[in-house]
C-alpha cells in the first residue's frame, strides 16, 4: 500500500503512458511522486511523458490491477528540466520530432526551449536539420496542444469534468474560452450530451447574468425539447410554453422579452408557429419538418396507387386451401384492402388474425413477382414477425442501413430509395414520428406501405402519435379486427386482454394454465412475492430459466417501482462475487451477468457482430453484460440480436438494469412470462391501456400481484394522455392537394 494513500491531490511527472483511448480520453499513466511510482487512471486531456501534473481524486484498490489513483481533475505543467523537455517533445505529441531532433533542440536552447517554440519559433532553424517549414509545423503542433490543455484546465476550475471539457474544446477549438465566457448555452445546441442544466451551471459559474437573453433563449428551447422527450408531444400550446419557461427560470418581467425572443427564434428557423382549430402552438423546427414531410410523403404514396383495385378473391381461396383454413370475411376484406391501396392500416388485438392476413398478403404479392420487405421497430418484434410468417424480417433501422449522422444517418433516404414494391411494418403503434419519417422518405414512388398494429396499445416512447394520427385523419384505407380466432380452451391471456380492453374485469379463477392472480395487500408483500416468483416458483413450475421471466411495472420509483425491484432481483439472481467485476455509479451497481436495457436512441453507438461493425443502439434494446474491463472502465454488452457494444462509465446513463422494466418500455416486445404488480398509484399512470399493454406482452403466462380493487380501477380508468402532434393536421389540410 502506498504511503501516499490518504492524499486526495498528488503532484509529479508522467513517467509512462500505459494506455490511452482517444475516443473517450480514458488514460492510464505512471506518475513519479516523491520517488514513488503511482498508477493513475481517468479522463486526461492530451498529455505527454515528461509533463508535470497535479491530479485530484482518491486512491482505490482494484481487484485485478491493485492500487490506483482515480482521477477527477487534471492540472498540467510543462516540463522544466532538460530531460523532461526532451521526453515531452519526443513522445509523439509533436509530429516530426523524434528523440534526436528533440535532443538537438534542447541542447541548443536548454530550459528555454518551450518558450522559444511558443514565442520565437523561427529560431528553431538554428538547429541542425530543422527547416523553416519544419519549425512552423513544430510551433503549430505545440501551440494547439498547449491551447487545448489550458482550455481544459480553465474549465475544470468551474467543475466541468475532463471528459466534457475535451468534448467542448473539440467542438470550438480556439474559440472555446470565448463561448464559455459569453454564451455557454450554445453548447446545448452544438454538443451531444450537454443539456440546459449543465450549460446553466457553467454559465452561472462563469458570471453570465441570470436574466440574459442567452439564458431565456436556451430556456425556451429546453422546455420545448423536454416536452417532446418526456411527454411525447411534437408541438406545445404557446401558453403552456410560456408557463414552462416561467417555472424553469423564475425571471420577473420576462413576458415581452419572451415574445421578442420567440419571434427571433422563428426568424432563425429554430422553431415554428402554427394555429390549429383557433389554438396557437409552437414546435421545434425539426419536428415540424418531420411531420410535414411524413404527411406529404404518405399522401403521395397513397395517391400513386389510388386507382389500383385488384380482385384477389381467388388468391385468398388458394391460400385457404393450401393452409387448410377458412378466413373470416373481415380478414378477407383486410387482405383486399392492403393489396389494393397505396397506404393501408390493419389494426387488431392479440388473436385477431393479423399474422394470418400478413402471410396471405405475402403469398399474393410473391405470386405477382413483387419484392416484399417485413419490418418492425424493435429486434424482438422483428424476430417474432419472422418466426410467425416464416419470412425474413428486420428492424426498421437495420433495413434503412445506418451510416452517418442527422439527415444522412441512413444509406436509404430521399436520394437512395429502398428497392421494395411492398413494405409491411408490424407493431406500428410503437413507431415514433422521427423513425416513421426516416422510413417513408426512403420508400420509392409506386410502392405500397402496409401498417399493422394494435391501436389500443400505449403510444410510442418517442415523440409523436403516428398510428393514432393516421387513423384519425381518415385519409387512408383501414380496417379494425375484433373477432378472436387464436385461443385454446384452457388459455386466458387473449380472452382477458380483450376483456380489459373492453372495460371488463379479467377472469381470476386461477384455473387456466397461463393467467394467474395473487392477492397481496401492501407493497412489501408484493415485492417479496415478485422476488420469489422470479427466482424460484415460476422457473420450477414451467421448467424455464429465470431470464425468461420479465417484471413489468407501471412506475419507476417506490417499493414496487422498477428501480427497487431491479436491486432486489439483482441481489438474488446475480449476487456479488469475487469472480465478477462490477462498476458502481451514483445510483446503480452494474455487474457481469446483469440483464440491461438501452433507454435512449444512440445512432452513433458502435457495435460489432460476427466480425461486422456498425453503429446504432436503440431505446428498448435488451441485452446482458458480458464483461467489465476494469482497466478501461468499459462495460461490454451483448444484445439479443448478437450485437456487442461497449460503454464507458460516463455513458451508463444510456442503460439500466432490466430484470424489471416499465410497461412503456416493453412495447413491441414479447416475453415468455410477465409479472405485473398492481397496487395503488397515480390515476394518470394506472390506466386501462397500460394494463392491456402489459398483459399482451406475455406469451406463456401472466401473473398479476396486488389487489383486485387496483385491477378494477385500472380497467375502468380509460384515461389517455393527450399528445399534441401535427401529423393529423398536415394530413387533413394537405390532403385536399392529393384528391384526384
Amino acid at each position: 500500500m502506498s504511503r501516499l494513500k490518504d492524499l486526495t491531490c498528488i503532484k509529479g511527472m508522467i513517467e509512462e503512458i500505459i494506455y490511452r483511448n482517444d475516443e473517450n480520453n480514458y488514460t492510464v499513466v505512471l506518475v513519479s511522486v516523491n520517488d514513488e511510482l503511482i498508477t493513475a487512471t481517468g479522463r486526461f486531456p492530451i498529455i505527454s511523458e515528461g509533463e508535470w501534473v497535479e491530479l485530484n481524486g482518491k486512491f482505490t484498490l482494484n481487484k485485478k490491477y491493485g492500487e490506483q489513483f482515480m482521477v477527477d481533475s487534471v492540472k498540467l505543467t510543462p516540463p522544466n528540466t532538460c530531460d523532461g523537455i526532451i521526453r515531452y517533445l519526443s513522445s509523439g505529441l509533436i509530429p516530426g520530432v523524434g528523440p534526436i531532433t528533440a535532443m538537438n533542440i534542447v541542447n541548443k536552447f536548454g530550459e528555454a526551449t518551450l518558450d522559444i517554440i511558443r514565442y520565437n519559433p523561427e529560431r528553431l532553424t538554428e538547429v541542425k536539420n530543422v527547416s523553416k517549414r519544419k519549425a512552423e509545423d513544430i510551433a503549430l503542433a505545440y501551440n494547439e496542444v498547449h491551447q487545448m490543455q489550458n482550455a481544459v484546465m480553465i474549465m475544470q476550475e468551474y467543475h466541468i469534468s475532463t471528459n466534457l471539457a475535451i468534448k467542448i474544446y473539440n467542438q470550438y477549438g480556439e474559440g472555446t474560452e470565448d463561448i464559455l465566457k459569453n454564451n455557454p448555452y450554445k453548447m446545448v445546441e452544438d454538443i451531444d450530451g450537454v443539456g440546459f442544466f449543465t450549460a446553466d451551471k457553467i454559465a452561472l459559474a462563469m458570471g453570465v447574468p441570470e436574466n440574459s437573453d442567452y439564458r431565456l433563449r436556451a430556456g425556451i428551447l429546453h422546455v420545448l425539447k423536454e416536452n417532446s422527450d418526456k411527454n411525447g408531444n411534437t408541438m406545445m400550446q404557446t401558453e403552456a410554453l410560456y408557463e414552462g419557461v416561467f417555472q424553469l427560470l423564475s425571471i420577473p418581467d420576462m413576458q415581452n422579452r419572451l415574445d421578442s425572443l420567440i419571434e427571433k427564434l422563428i426568424l432563425d428557423s429554430y422553431i415554428k408557429k402554427l394555429e390549429i382549430e383557433d389554438v396557437e402552438y409552437i414546435a421545434l423546427s425539426q419536428y415540424y419538418k418531420i411531420e410535414k414531410v411524413m404527411a406529404d410523403t404518405l399522401l403521395l404514396l397513397d395517391a400513386d396507387n389510388n386507382d389500383t383495385q385488384l380482385d384477389v378473391s381467388e388468391d385468398i381461396k388458394h391460400y385457404e386451401i393450401i393452409n387448410h383454413i377458412t378466413m373470416h370475411e373481415n380478414q378477407r376484406k383486410a387482405v383486399q384492402l392492403a393489396v389494393s391501396s397505396g397506404v393501408s392500416v390493419i389494426t387488431g388485438g392479440p388473436g385477431t388474425g393479423k399474422t394470418t392476413i400478413v402471410k396471405c398478403i405475402l403469398q399474393i404479392f410473391k405470386s405477382m413477382g413483387k419484392r416484399v420487405k417485413l419490418m418492425a421497430p424493435t429486434g424482438r418484434a422483428a424476430k417474432r414477425l419472422s418466426e410467425s410468417t416464416g419470412e425474413d424480417a428486420s428492424t426498421i433501422h437495420r433495413a434503412l442501413e445506418m451510416t452517418g449522422g442527422d439527415e444522412n444517418r441512413f444509406i436509404f433516404n430521399t436520394q437512395q430509395k429502398l428497392n421494395y414494391d411492398v413494405i409491411v411494418v408490424d407493431e406500428v403503434s410503437m413507431v415514433d414520428s422521427q423513425l416513421m419519417y426516416y422510413l417513408v422518405r426512403s420508400i420509392k414512388r409506386g410502392a405500397k406501405l402496409i401498417l399493422v398494429g394494435d391501436k389500443d396499445q400505449l403510444a410510442s416512447v418517442g415523440a409523436g402519435n403516428v398510428l393514432a394520427d393516421i387513423l384519425a385523419s381518415e385519409k387512408f384505407a383501414s380496417i379494425s379486427l375484433t373477432q378472436i380466432y387464436r385461443q385454446s380452451e384452457d388459455s386466458l391471456i387473449i380472452v382477458n386482454a380483450h376483456a380489459i380492453n373492453n372495460g371488463h374485469m379479467p377472469d381470476f379463477n386461477n384455473k387456466s394454465k397461463d393467467f394467474f392472480f395473487e392477492r397481496k395487500e401492501n407493497a412489501d408483500e408484493v415485492l417479496a412475492s415478485i422476488v420469489e416468483m422470479c427466482t424460484n416458483r415460476i422457473p420450477k413450475y414451467l421448467g424455464i430459466d429465470s431470464k425468461q421471466v420479465q417484471v413489468l411495472a407501471p412506475m419507476k420509483s417506490g417499493i414496487i417501482g422498477i428501480d427497487n425491484i431491479n436491486k432486489e432481483l439483482q441481489e438474488r439472481l446475480n449476487p456479488p462475487s469475487l469472480s465478477k467485476f462490477e462498476i458502481v455509479t451514483d445510483k446503480t451497481i452494474y455487474r457481469v451477468g446483469d440483464r440491461v436495457m438501452q433507454i435512449s436512441n444512440n445512432y452513433e453507438r458502435s457495435w460489432e457482430r460476427d466480425g461486422i461493425f456498425g453503429s446504432g443502439v436503440f431505446n428498448g434494446d435488451i441485452g446482458e453484460i458480458l464483461d467489465i474491463e476494469i482497466s478501461t472502465s468499459e462495460i461490454v454488452v451483448g444484445f439479443e440480436d448478437g450485437r456487442v457494444a461497449r460503454y464507458i462509465k460516463a455513458d451508463l446513463g444510456e442503460i439500466t438494469l432490466s430484470y424489471a422494466i416499465t410497461i412503456h418500455k416493453s412495447q413491441g416486445s414479447e416475453f415468455p412470462v410477465v409479472i405485473v404488480p398492481v397496487l395503488s398509484g397515480p390515476p394518470m399512470l394506472l390506466t386501462r391501456n397500460l394494463l392491456y399493454t402489459a398483459v399482451t406482452r406475455a406469451k406463456q403466462m401472466v401473473v398479476l400481484i396486488g389487489t383486485k380493487q387496483c385491477v378494477g380501477r385500472m380497467v375502468h380508468n380509460n384515461y389517455t394522455k393527450i399528445r399534441y402532434t401535427m401529423l393529423k393536421h398536415f394530413l387533413v389540410t394537405d390532403g385536399a392537394d392529393y384528391v384526384v
